[in-house]
């Protein structure tokens, strides 16, 4: 009897090294990074530029915005959320997101998106 291993395949599983539950969080792992994939894609047909928050200015912050939206079948951006980066800059990321344009497909995708801001030199 295979303790904690899965029973279907217990050659293969158990060669790698694998449990029942280690194999089951990499199927799962892999099953969630499929559809962002297919998300990622998506090519934009129109873009607008953040607006450049001006205390940031001020206070010389500058930086990677990381969002993750959604958009529909049509095109338009349904939601954006910030994944990572400035929250003074993430703001003004999504507001201009929110305005952008992707190409049709066949359903909604969730595009991860990298907006920058840099401070003029």
């Amino acid at each position: 009897m295979h303790k904690g291993r899965f029973a279907g395949l217990p050659g293969v599983w158990d060669r790698l090294g694998f449990g029942f539950l280690q194999a089951a969080v990499l199927a799962l792992l892999l099953a969630l990074a499929l559809p962002a994939r297919a998300g990622d894609e998506r090519a934009v047909k129109s873009r607008v530029p953040p607006v450049y928050p001006e205390l940031a200015k001020r206070m010389k912050i500058s930086g990677e915005v990381k969002l993750a939206a959604t958009v529909e079948a049509d095109g338009k951006v349904k939601d954006v959320k910030e994944v990572s980066g400035n929250h003074m800059l993430a703001v003004a990321a999504e507001d201009a997101v929110r305005k952008w344009k992707f190409e049709s497909g066949a359903g909604d995708d969730t595009v991860v998106l990298t907006v920058n801001f840099a401070l003029a030199q």
